[in-house]
């Protein structure tokens, strides 16, 4: 059984999140086992502080720069296997770096932009969603994922700043509106009116989100809609990746498009509404619990591509503009509204 193993997946931050608990499974059923993540510059941010795991961080935006970098890191290192979690062309590039006795990828009907020259085993078909698609790697290694398991590492002080951020007991709505494909974002106003009714019910409304003028515009839409700012808290460009962890494991919801803080809010234990169109929640939605999810990427597959969801390929994105109209206004209410009933809010 392997000792040591490297894991390869660069991006993207929901992703990232999805490996964690192949990580705790690994680690679970070989105690000691030695692991090393080689990793993007922004997902060990994430991830700093996750125990029995060596980072390597490569920087893409660094160029050759960066590859010389990670090629520093790994000489003269040799593994007992490398799991290569990564479908894009210049990760399966990169991890011809990393020397290792098996090298195991993903199945043929899921291997693309020359995945095949990057490894020599395969895992076993089947899962679709993320996570259990990751979790076959485990099971490729004989550590089967019996159970998912997180426990993302917050410090102490990420989870002062929330307590003090939103004190006592009051039902919260984060509100995190923007993902890094521009065209998986919802409308502005429509954001707000959902805020809307979870201000009309006494709920704390927090917008959270990076420091980009493509967010920062965001909220300033979404507040310049709002029928009241009383109980909003505008945090855009305001917090930390470990911030944003503390204030999901303080909040009760958080309403965004298909993006990471979706499944950092999952992780944490919060409920989540994502906003799905352009991807099927059923492969990359919110994996504890997707009842509160609208999920229109069947209707969207026949009306811009023509053709069913079932006949596109594992991942396709539907992402064209107006996609997300798909996702209306009363439907996410009625799902927020449930959602606070089941949470007795």
């Amino acid at each position: 059984m392997p000792s040591s193993v490297c894991l390869f997946r660069l991006s993207a931050l929901g992703d990232a999140t999805h490996v964690v608990p192949v990580v705790r499974a690994l680690q679970r059923h070989r105690p000691g086992i030695a692991l090393t993540w080689v990793i993007g510059k922004a997902e060990a941010k994430l991830l700093e502080g996750l125990e029995g795991v060596e980072f390597i961080v490569f920087d893409k935006k660094a160029g050759l720069g960066g590859v010389r970098a990670l090629r520093r890191a790994l000489a003269g290192r040799r593994f007992d296997a490398l799991l290569q979690m990564q479908l894009a062309l210049r990760a399966n590039l990169l991890s011809r770096l990393v020397r290792a006795e098996r090298r195991i990828g993903y199945d043929r009907a899921r291997s693309k932009e020359g995945h095949a020259l990057a490894i020599d085993e395969r895992i076993a078909p089947g899962g679709y969603h993320v996570l259990d698609v990751f979790g076959r790697f485990a099971e490729a290694l004989g550590c089967p994922m019996d159970r998912v398991e997180w426990r993302l590492p917050v410090p102490a002080e990420a989870r002062d700043w929330a307590a003090a951020t939103l004190p006592g007991e009051t039902p919260t709505l984060l509100v995190s509106p923007c993902s890094s494909h521009p065209l998986r974002n919802w409308r502005s106003e429509r954001y707000a009116a959902v805020a809307g009714v979870a201000l009309a019910r006494g709920w704390r409304v927090v917008l959270c989100g990076g420091p980009s003028a493509l967010e920062r515009r965001m909220g300033d839409a979404i507040l310049a809609a709002l029928p009241r700012r009383e109980g909003v808290i505008d945090l855009i460009g305001k917090d930390t990746f470990k911030r944003f962890l503390a204030l999901c494991e303080r909040a009760s919801v958080l309403l965004g498009p298909d993006s990471g803080p979706v499944h950092m809010a999952n992780a944490m234990g919060c409920r989540v509404i994502a906003l799905h169109a352009c991807t099927d929640a059923e492969r990359s939605g919110p994996y504890s619990d997707r009842r509160w999810s609208p999920n229109r990427y069947a209707e969207a597959a026949e009306r811009f591509l023509g053709r069913p969801a079932s006949a596109l390929p594992w991942g396709k994105r539907i992402e064209f503009e107006g996609v997300m109209d798909l996702v209306t206004v009363d439907e996410v209410v009625e799902r927020f509204e449930a959602c606070a009933r089941d949470l007795g809010a």
